[in-house]
């Protein structure tokens, strides 16, 4: 991390975890754990649970996002959100393009950057992901694949909402597998992230956009990889579940 240029994020990523009731418990527990934290602190819920997490959080260091969004303002898409239905409740923060929306529902890279652009165009923080399978990784065209990923993603998205956008880096070899990059691994990727940064927006936007690793960070694996420079953070996953190991996630963050 490099807290002179830009900030330092942990963000879980609930997946299909916790009713309401079992969120808030797990925020009850969360608030004092990380009430110190010298790095942004955001928990990614189910839709089911953002109005809990809302009325919780309220007047904590803790920030709101949810788990995917749709492209459209409204219309007929059955079991879809809009962006402005996260903009109402008050959210802040939404992710796109994981994984397992790419793996389980057909997301495309082409629809990420729709998704992006009408979170950011209705006022939200977006985390946008990008990856490489096992494959891929084995096939040697991960920085190609990311690339190219991270330009699609940002199609239309100007310099100045850069400022509201975070990239995930997350090798999907590396997710809920317990397997985990190496922090040389998880540094090579996200330099390269921000090299296409520099080539998109110049050298200063990319030097200032947060670039998280995602790929079974832990509470025993998370201060290697936050003390590479271009590893800003977490988007964390199974971790997130437990107050404590979170908490040492953030704190190794904040250091």
């Amino acid at each position: 991390m490099n807290k002179n240029l830009r900030k330092a994020v942990i963000a879980g990523n609930w997946k299909m975890n916790k009713t309401a009731t079992q969120a808030a418990q797990l925020i009850d527990e969360l608030i004092p754990a990380v009430k110190d934290a010298g790095c942004e602190v955001v928990i990614c819920t189910p839709f089911t649970s953002l109005v809990t997490a809302l009325e919780k959080t309220k007047g904590t260091n803790i920030h709101v996002g949810a788990e995917n969004v749709h492209f459209e303002a409204s219309g007929a898409y059955t079991g879809e959100i809009s962006a402005d239905m996260l903009v109402d409740l008050g959210v802040e923060y939404v992710i796109t393009g994981h994984s397992e929306r790419r793996q389980y529902f057909a997301e495309t890279d082409e629809t990420v950057n729709k998704r992006t652009l009408a979170a950011l165009n209705a006022g939200l923080k977006v985390i946008v992901c990008v990856g490489e399978n096992l494959t891929q990784r084995e096939q040697g065209v991960t920085e190609e694949l990311v690339r190219m990923q991270t330009k699609i993603a940002l199609q239309g998205v100007t310099a100045e909402q850069m400022a509201n956008l975070i990239i995930a880096y997350e090798p999907v070899w590396a997710i809920g597998t317990g397997r985990t990059a190496t922090a040389d691994q998880a540094q090579e990727v996200c330099a390269a992230i921000r090299k296409v940064l520099a080539e998109l927006y110049g050298q200063a936007v990319a030097d200032a956009t947060t670039i998280q690793y995602g790929g079974s960070m832990n509470a025993k694996n998370c201060e290697e990889l936050v003390s590479k420079p271009d590893v800003d953070g977490g988007l964390i996953g199974g971790a997130a579940l437990k107050a404590g190991d979170f908490a040492t996630i953030v704190a190794a963050a904040s250091k």
